[in-house]
């Protein structure tokens, strides 16, 4: 019977090469989260400046509605 060592009993799997379609994928994931990440970043940078501006911006006055007087309606004369 053969000696068990480590090297014996648990032999190393070789890693699969990776194919074209895994290498793509791989790829196309890595450019799409890094977009999503800075997506995120510009958006959160846009979303604080645009609450400071809008803290710092007061209130605009309410405009006073004012009624229009109807037109006079011009007569038949006969």
């Amino acid at each position: 019977m053969a000696r068990l060592t480590k090297d014996t009993v648990f032999k190393a799997t070789a890693a699969r090469p990776e194919t074209a379609m895994d290498k793509t994928t791989r790829i196309v994931r890595e450019i799409t989260d890094g977009e999503a990440e800075k997506r995120q970043k510009k958006m959160a940078r846009l979303r604080a400046a645009r609450l400071a501006q809008e803290a710092n911006t007061p209130e605009p006055e309410p405009v006073k509605k004012t009624r229009k007087k109807a037109a006079a309606k011009p007569t038949k004369s006969d």
